[in-house]
């Protein structure tokens, strides 16, 4: 009777697991990356045949001795709705699919950031009625290693009934691109995969961290967190007790708690903050699937006296990171850089950082220096950052003439007593928003810098002062909330910059 139950069983486990599976990101309503060959992956037995057909393409192909299998459809344009069927002992068919552009929206709370926190939310909600935008959110998941699959609740399109929980930027992004670019009209795919409070390095592989030897730090600083993590459990523990015991006390007196509950440490084994666990965890399961390029809004977690100074090397190794992920060349990649916030003196150091990743082919930058909350992290007008993404976009990625950017420092020369300060991006021209020339500094030999007068000059700017005869550096905009007004006739903000000596 055993026996007889065990081969039972042991046969319904064959037949559970000859059924074909699909990735979470595979479901109703996804958008499919156009011109590209489309992928398909997934699980089933062991030597099962697995076809697929979609639009007028169809292929097959077998899953190997693991039991993992994968095939490419012919690529075609946007457009969609359409059908896809993939069959094995079992089929599984999709509805209601686009085609159009693919975008990976990544990074910390800026990101994260809903539509229903933005500026005049309630009338941007009620007018988002975009049937072809569609979205997916990854679920946060850390991991000690790259996992094959995540979870997530599926392809949804935007409407005013669920737009409230989007990613504003990613959503005002696509928004703009749908409307007002060359891409007017065609599909927007938008994968969320964010995290609230997170570091560069935990959104990139372990590889990546280990062979750029500037970030060897990363791996040492998170050596000593675990060290100490024994030490700092203990003590939270030990003042969560005691608390608990108070909060016992005065609930029994009708009294309020004593104060704000004690919080976890913040770095522990297998959290968001681990180098590579979110790379793990919410990059590596979505890299099989095609994409047209990835939007950025992160750095207020490495604004330290620890990460500042490697940010750039960090940013840079996380983009090629990326790319080789994909294995499809440098796609485009665009990133906000910080907004004004006066509480952290190392803001300037990682928006400089951001500025010289502008040296990697196929990438843009968002200046919000303007746009920013003096007072709070999350400033709300997220309408700009997704706008000055999109036009980043327009002329990086699809090859628009237009003037994307406000002016960018390209070189300094001495002339005389000052210095001569030359942009790229200048548009129409440059300007000085709202009053005199400002947010100019100068400094000597002696690397000390003071505020400087500064004249516009055709497409540059001449900065002097006359407490520093023999300048040899200038920078712009240097502080967590500057008040520099350097612009482009199209309104565009320059970047913060410092020059080298």
């Amino acid at each position: 009777m055993r026996i007889r139950i065990l081969v039972s069983a042991l046969a319904l486990a064959a037949s559970l697991s000859a059924e074909i599976t699909l990735p979470a990101i595979l479901t109703d309503h996804m958008v499919l990356q156009r011109g590209v060959p489309v992928h398909l992956w997934g699980k089933a037995a062991p030597g099962e045949a697995v076809s697929a057909a979609f639009r007028n393409s169809t292929q097959g192909t077998k899953a190997d001795t693991l039991g993992r299998w994968s095939l490419y459809l012919a690529p075609g344009d946007a457009g969609g709705p359409f059908p896809l069927t993939i069959t094995g002992t079992n089929t599984i068919s999709f509805s209601d699919v686009l085609v159009g552009d693919v975008w990976v929206a990544s990074g910390q709370s800026n990101m994260e950031f809903q539509l229903r926190q933005v500026t005049n939310a309630e009338a941007e909600i009620a007018a988002a009625n975009y049937p072809n935008i569609r979205r997916i959110k990854v679920t946060r998941k850390p991991a000690d290693y790259p996992l094959e699959d995540m979870t997530a609740q599926g392809w949804t399109s935007i409407t005013p009934q669920n737009a409230s929980g989007a990613s504003a930027v990613a959503f005002f992004f696509a928004r703009h691109l749908q409307e007002k670019s060359s891409a007017a009209g065609i599909p927007q795919g938008i994968i969320e995969s964010f995290w609230g409070g997170t570091p560069v390095e935990a959104w990139m592989s372990l590889r990546a961290i280990g062979e750029e030897p500037a970030l060897s730090q990363i791996t040492a600083n998170w050596a000593r967190s675990m060290e100490a993590y024994p030490l700092a459990l203990a003590r939270y523990e030990q003042r969560l007790a005691e608390w608990n015991d108070a909060a016992a006390k005065v609930k029994t007196e009708g009294k309020p708690a004593p104060g704000n509950k004690p919080g976890a440490p913040g770095t522990n084994p297998g959290g968001p903050w681990m180098p590579a666990g979110l790379y793990n965890g919410m990059i590596a399961p979505i890299a099989s699937f095609a994409i047209k390029g990835a939007i950025w809004y992160q750095g207020e977690s490495n604004a330290s006296p620890q990460a500042a100074g490697i940010y750039g090397r960090a940013f840079q190794a996380m983009i090629k990171d990326w790319r080789r992920a994909w294995g499809v060349g440098d796609f485009p990649f665009f990133y906000v850089q910080l907004a004004n916030y006066k509480a952290n003196p190392f803001w300037p150091e990682v928006r400089e950082a951001q500025r010289q990743t502008l040296q990697l082919t196929n990438t843009g930058m968002a200046v919000t220096i303007d746009v920013g909350n003096p007072t709070n992290i999350h400033p709300t007008n997220k309408q700009d950052v997704g706008l000055r993404l999109a036009l980043a976009a327009r002329s990086v990625a699809y090859g628009e003439k237009l003037t994307y950017s406000g002016p960018l420092y390209r070189q300094v020369s001495r002339d005389g007593a000052a210095l001569r300060v030359w942009f790229d991006q200048t548009g129409g021209g440059l300007v000085a928003k709202n009053g005199p020339l400002n947010g100019f500094e100068i400094a000597g030999a002696n690397g000390t810098f003071v505020p400087a007068d500064a004249k516009l000059d055709g497409a540059s700017v001449i900065v002097s002062t006359g407490t520093v005869s023999e300048p040899v550096q200038v920078r712009y905009s240097w502080a967590d909330n500057p008040d520099g007004n350097l612009y482009n006739t199209e309104g565009l903000p320059a970047s913060p910059f410092r020059s080298q000596p």
